[in-house]
């Protein structure tokens, strides 16, 4: 990550970073990624009618390589750049949109975190779920601006196959607008490239074109600041 990189990270909330993953370990991390996802049974898969995998969590646990893969060269020195020197990584999510069911989101910020127990009294986390098993919160904004997430494109992305869509500026808190919808950036990438961003970034995600035969797989790898939370919360996971 480059001064400019880090300027627009401040004043946008999000930037690319290049080449950031070379394609060795682009492959390696997808043939595990496509292994786990074939025959673990801790990782929970959503399936297309065709029996594709398009989103799964859990991931952390059973493919070793998402431990450490970023634990060196750009993505730590980026990491320790934005974040401090403490960090750890505490979640992993695959996405992908093969080309026989495509996917939207709509307009939203990543504020749920995945901690130990969200059963606690706390004015700082609220609306506990559990999914896949695993307890969540909302946590607030103090906790998601120590927050940085590294999502590594596996796939080239362009418009033809739901590329994400940001607001810049509208990471600054959970009610900021930016500066608007109408001035959204679709992020376009080569497989390897890392898009750096908030979790308080306002983002969505549109369909893939009709007749595509692109997936567009993504590693979303979410870290943070400090292992420490507020309230006594934990983190469910904490790799550092």
């Amino acid at each position: 990550m480059n001064d400019e990189n880090l300027q627009e990270i401040h004043n946008n909330g999000f930037t690319l970073i290049r080449g950031a993953v070379d394609s060795a370990t682009v492959d390696a991390l997808m043939r595990a990624c496509q292994r786990a996802l074939e025959v673990d049974d801790q990782v929970e898969r959503a399936r297309s009618s065709r029996g594709h995998v398009y989103a799964a969590r859990n991931l952390l646990e059973v493919v070793p390589e998402i431990q450490t893969f970023w634990q060196q060269g750009i993505l730590l020195d980026s990491l320790k750049l934005v974040l401090g020197d403490a960090i750890g990584l505490v979640r992993v999510l695959f996405f992908d949109k093969p080309p026989d069911r495509t996917w939207a989101l709509p307009w939203h910020k990543d504020t749920a975190i995945a901690v130990k127990d969200n059963s606690g009294a706390s004015t700082s986390f609220s609306r506990p779920t559990v999914k896949a098993g695993v307890p969540h919160v909302i946590a607030c904004d103090d906790v998601l601006k120590q927050m940085l997430t590294l999502r590594l494109h596996l796939d080239e992305v362009t418009d033809e196959n739901g590329p994400l869509r940001v607001i810049p500026g509208s990471h600054v808190s959970s009610e900021s607008d930016g500066v608007g919808v109408e001035n959204a950036v679709a992020i376009h990438a080569a497989a390897g490239d890392v898009l750096a961003m908030r979790p308080l970034i306002t983002h969505s995600s549109g369909s893939s074109h009709p007749g595509t035969t692109r997936h567009r797989r993504i590693l979303h790898l979410e870290f943070a600041a400090c292992h420490e939370l507020p309230d006594g919360y934990q983190w469910h996971d904490f790799v550092d």
